[in-house]
């Protein structure tokens, strides 16, 4: 028995007349005739009590009307699963994403949207540091990351989805926060305590910030380290030292803390969209040119 059996059964039990049912498949009536009763052969049943007047069901065909209809539904769900999973509308999709990326107004947008359009599509998202997300990628343990810029390894390829400064988080009482409303450069900070990630924390901003201090003159001293950025900015509400952050975390408003821009011409950070350049995946795709097409968030450059 094939599925074409099927439905011109249901098509002959529908119409109850062979001329339209056949019309309606794009058939002749003889061939038609003659799958109607080789499907009768097959199932040892006499599906119509025909006459030369008119064509009806027997009860074994009512019968098997209803089991014939739930077939086809089924087969047509299963077609449909599968040509929304390849289109990226169903499935699950993982992705990785660095601590700072959720305090961009882009990231939560991108997410909401992903998840209005494609509700059947259930998102893993994991909190990772920038280097987790790329050993994430480069094992396939996750489809997509975002993360700050570091150094990639063959095989990821990133797309750069935007760019911030970098600002100096101080305590509010430290001297440095007085009369720097419009910024300060990294020098100004080099004979204060750093509070940071650990380097092996695996940010891309620690080597940034080496970067950023080796061409001001000074090697930074890193008094407290720390692998949140909220308790970086805690630290420092409580004095033991300053601190070097992505000018999204502005937004965190914490009492006795001021950010300041950095004005050093590199004092600059993005956030990078990373997977796998032989990916062909229709979820990652989608996903990615949702935060492609959102507007730059406040501050980003």
């Amino acid at each position: 028995m094939e599925l074409r059996h099927l439905r011109y059964f249901v098509a002959v039990a529908e119409e109850l007349h062979f001329g339209r049912a056949a019309q309606q498949l794009g058939i002749s009536q003889p061939p038609l005739s003659q799958q109607i009763q080789a499907l009768e052969q097959e199932l040892g049943a006499r599906l119509f009590e025909r006459t030369n007047r008119r064509v009806a069901l027997s009860e074994a065909g009512r019968l098997f009307l209803e089991e014939a209809r739930q077939v086809l539904a089924q087969v047509e769900k299963a077609a449909d699963v599968a040509r929304r999973a390849q289109l990226g509308e169903l499935g699950e999709m993982k992705v990785g994403f660095t601590s700072s990326a959720p305090f961009t107004s882009r990231i939560p947008q991108a997410i909401h949207a992903f998840r209005q359009r494609f509700p059947a599509v259930h998102l893993n998202l994991k909190e990772m540091s920038s280097r987790e997300v790329v050993e994430a990628v480069f094992d396939e343990s996750i489809e997509v990351g975002l993360m700050r810029p570091m150094p990639l390894p063959d095989g990821i390829v990133c797309t750069e989805l935007f760019r911030e400064p970098l600002v100096a988080v101080l305590n509010a009482s430290h001297p440095l926060a007085a009369g720097s409303a419009q910024g300060l450069y990294m020098q100004a900070l080099a004979q204060e305590p750093f509070v940071f990630f650990p380097r092996s924390y695996g940010s891309g901003l620690h080597a940034q910030l080496l970067s950023l201090a080796r061409k001001a003159g000074f090697t930074p001293h890193f008094a407290q380290e720390a692998g949140e950025a909220m308790t970086i900015i805690g630290l420092v509400s409580a004095g033991l030292g300053v601190s070097v952050l992505p000018a999204s975390f502005q937004r965190m408003r914490i009492e006795g803390v001021v950010y300041r821009t950095l004005l050093d011409d590199e004092a600059m950070t993005a956030v990078w969209l990373v997977r796998r350049a032989a990916s062909g995946s229709a979820m990652a795709n989608a996903f990615g040119a949702l935060l492609a097409g959102l507007e730059q968030p406040e501050g980003a450059g």
